[in-house]
């Protein structure tokens, strides 16, 4: 109630101070509301409407699909632009496959550990969904998201710029309760942690991630993961790069040295400047976009419009958004909407007044470790590439009839 009660203050103070009554702000609705046609036709009975819910014919929001010739490898962009609140519904949560999607019956599935503990243990699904378990909402996002737009502004929309990070309720045991029950060994440095997939991905994790907020993951928004998540069975480092949490999790060895894995050096290492390449760049930084209005899209009219878009940082909380209507000369506090959680999507919105003059839209993000999110010149400085971890500030363009368009601005 607080936040909704502020969202409203925040609102009238805004338009009220701009002049703006809000009758005039809600003018765009129809003004022969007076009456309404009857409704009294019959809906779809009990047998049509299934024993899994459907959700409205007329809802056509789609992941967006790119992949390599075999159709195997590649990914589905979540579709910010039609998302409301800070939850991605399961079906449209982007995804990513290295060797296509695997079908594993639960019941044939098992989870070895073993290595540097006390004691090998194979876990079978029953096993791990009678231990303790918790529930957190965490974002992933693939340390690619935003890989097409470093050197050139090249998304149409927000969906293909920004739409490999999506954010989820999570259900699964802590890894820290399993591993202490085995009994990790002092010299037990890292965690190598092995898929199921036709790619046999393979990941080192750090032992202190695995000890302080790794889960392994068995549902999602309050069902079972899908299989596209990693069901059975994934795991969940909550800010590390996607590829991270290893999906159709099989195996966790414990040994006393990063495993530098094939993806580890290559297809996940950020080529740097003098021909150095950084591995292991865990943490997803802080990042914010607008998602409306955004590129795609086309303002219909001048006056009240309101901006609205996600931000998240792997390292916490946000704790401040910020959002430039002038292309970055001026900036204004936006309104983040709780529950305001760590490593976790989190809503802004900001009240504004679009006149009809050209202008570029940016938002920037500040976490509680007090990182703040760059900009593209300025994260150039520090990376030749884009290829992973693009955390920098998104440009769109407004233009005099409306249209917004990626651009870069500087």
């Amino acid at each position: 109630m607080k936040n909704a009660k502020q969202l409203v203050d925040t609102t009238r103070r805004y338009l009220l101070r701009n002049g703006i009554a809000m009758g005039a702000a809600l003018s765009a609705g129809s003004a022969a509301g007076a009456t309404l046609p009857p409704s009294r036709k019959p809906g779809r009975t009990f047998a049509e409407t299934g024993g899994y819910g459907s959700r409205s014919l007329h809802d056509d929001a789609m992941r967006v699909k790119q992949t390599d010739g075999t159709n195997l490898y590649g990914g589905g962009y979540t579709p910010l632009d039609r998302g409301f609140g800070m939850i991605t519904p399961s079906g449209l949560h982007y995804e990513v496959f290295h060797n296509g999607c695997p079908e594993i019956h639960p019941d044939d599935h098992e989870l070895l550990i073993h290595g540097l503990v006390k004691s090998n243990k194979i876990f079978t699904m029953s096993d791990l969904m009678r231990l303790p378990s918790v529930t957190r909402f965490h974002f992933l996002e693939c340390a690619g998201n935003g890989w097409n737009d470093f050197d050139k502004p090249n998304s149409p929309n927000v969906q293909m710029s920004h739409g490999l990070t999506s954010c989820s309720e999570w259900t699964g045991v802590p890894l820290s309760i399993v591993l202490k029950e085995l009994g990790v060994k002092n010299s037990a440095k890292w965690i190598l942690a092995e898929g199921g997939d036709g790619a046999g991905l393979m990941r080192s994790i750090p032992i202190e991630k695995a000890l302080d907020d790794a889960l392994l993951v068995y549902a999602q928004n309050g069902e079972l993961i899908r299989p596209e998540q990693g069901y059975p069975l994934r795991l969940l480092v909550p800010g590390f790069e996607g590829n991270m949490n290893v999906k159709w999790l099989r195996r966790l060895e414990l040994g006393d040295h990063a495993w530098w894995t094939r993806s580890e050096v290559s297809e996940y290492a950020d080529p740097m400047f003098d021909n150095k390449t950084q591995v292991f760049s865990f943490e997803m930084l802080a990042k914010s976009v607008i998602t409306t209005p955004s590129a795609g899209m086309q303002l219909n009219a001048t006056g009240f419009h309101e901006i609205s878009g996600l931000a998240w940082s792997g390292l916490g909380k946000v704790v401040r958004v910020e959002v430039s209507t002038d292309g970055g000369g001026t900036w204004s506090e936006a309104q983040i909407h709780g529950p305001i959680l760590p490593k976790c999507h989190t809503r802004f919105r900001l009240p504004w007044t679009w006149t009809g003059v050209e202008t570029v839209l940016q938002s920037r993000v500040t976490d509680d470790t007090g990182y703040v999110q760059p900009t593209l010149e300025s994260l150039r400085k520090h990376q030749p590439t884009g290829v992973n971890h693009n955390n920098a500030i998104q440009s769109w363009k407004i233009s005099q009839d409306g249209v917004v368009s990626n651009v870069h601005h500087v």
